[in-house]
């Protein structure tokens, strides 16, 4: 009976796009000059925590502005900050109480500058979100590992994925590729992605788990190495997937990548598809994950 070849090996210290193991030295996560990109590609947490940082400190720039004026805002108490703080969150959301106003000509310069920089920050805030919200995304559900086992009397891989929504998918379209280190005839060593052959690489409806599959023959990358090697060679599998969401009406893309570590030989997946007494396919998705081993591995 095959046994389950997995080998681990402590995690290096990862810096930067830690999910693939790479770091460009010399690029900026963040370019002040491209404010669109930084916003649209910010985490939700970290997005609302920055659109809270900038409004705060808007508001408090302008009631430091009001402060140093005594008298320009009435009914504010002559050195408040707390009124003329309150009296500009008022102001930059363009909501009179009539309670506080400018009462010079100073205070009003102040309040129309405010003014007109709330009702561009709503603006932006706006159109940022509304990108954020109907930007099309996929929601994929990956096995944890890739399996290695025969099919056909041949090692085949095999990366089993499904779509994690109700709505239909068509037209998906799947590519998987290996990232392997190799040496030239000079001595010089390098680090090279193959493109994997891919049995079925397009589905024109994907409406089930899907494994993709790739065969180990002499042709393959892969072809000789087992998994001390990919572990050492710091091997890894990139799965790249575009669909189309009916649901949506919109193109969705994903990937997925697994270390070497996560490739497991003389292993295969178990099920996840059955039929009711009525003939229908019944997928579950809990089953993703489980794996069996391979009886008809050597």
């Amino acid at each position: 009976m095959a046994t389950r070849n997995r080998l681990r090996t402590p995690k290096p210290l990862q810096i930067g796009r830690a999910e693939f193991g790479m770091w460009n030295l010399g690029a900026s996560r963040f370019d002040l000059r491209d404010p669109y990109h930084i916003a649209v590609s910010l985490s939700w947490p970290a997005f609302l925590g920055l659109m809270i940082l900038a409004w705060l400190t808007i508001n408090l720039l302008f009631a430091t502005l009001y402060v140093i004026s005594p008298g320009d805002v009435t009914n504010a108490r002559p050195g408040s900050f707390a009124d003329v703080f309150f009296f500009s969150i008022e102001t930059l959301a363009t909501v009179g109480y009539g309670v506080m106003a400018p009462s010079s000509a100073y205070g009003h310069i102040v309040s129309a500058v405010e003014i007109v920089t709330g009702t561009a920050f709503t603006a932006i805030v706006t159109g940022v979100l509304f990108v954020r919200f109907s930007r099309p995304k996929a929601k994929i559900a990956f096995a944890e590992d890739a399996v290695i086992a025969m099919r056909n009397g041949k090692p085949t891989l095999m990366v089993r994925l499904a779509s994690g929504r109700m709505s239909i998918m068509t037209s998906a379209n799947a590519r998987l590729f290996v990232l392997l280190a190799e040496n030239t005839d000079e001595g010089d060593s390098f680090r090279r992605i193959h493109d994997l052959h891919l049995v079925q690489p397009h589905l024109p409806l994907f409406a089930m788990p899907w494994t993709l599959m790739h065969t180990i023959d002499e042709t393959s990358p892969l072809f000789g190495k087992d998994g001390p090697t990919l572990i050492a060679g710091g091997a890894r599998l990139f799965l790249t997937l575009e669909a189309r969401d009916q649901a949506l009406n919109a193109v969705v893309q994903d990937m997925k990548n697994y270390t070497a570590d996560h490739i497991l030989f003389g292993m295969r997946y178990a099920d996840a598809v059955t039929l009711d007494a009525a003939g229908h396919a019944i997928a579950d998705l809990s089953r993703m994950n489980i794996l069996v081993p391979d009886t008809t591995s050597s």
